[in-house]
């Protein structure tokens, strides 16, 4: 589609997906109060909406998440000494 002049219609930019305090909570199995702790200390980023409700954006939690499963260490198996063989006769 062109408008006046032959140039192409500027669409507008797709809109961030954002999440709710409850919506991040549930991502990480924290409370929602944790997540805003967070945002306060930095670790997170919030948007206030117009209502003054906070959002979070998506991809940002979803490299936090990613960030932090990288971050566990798989568990060690601890060898177990040998079983004690009965003295032979």
């Amino acid at each position: 589609m062109t408008s006046r002049g032959g140039h192409m219609a500027q669409l507008p930019p797709e809109p961030e997906a954002l999440l709710t305090p409850a919506e991040v909570a549930a991502l990480f199995r924290v409370d929602p109060k944790t997540v805003t702790r967070w945002a306060k200390a930095g670790k997170l980023s919030a948007i206030r909406t117009l209502g003054g409700h906070r959002r979070y954006r998506a991809a940002e939690v979803q490299a936090l998440l990613d960030g932090l499963q990288s971050d566990v260490v798989p568990p060690v198996s601890v060898p177990q000494p040998p079983a004690e063989s009965p003295p032979l006769s």
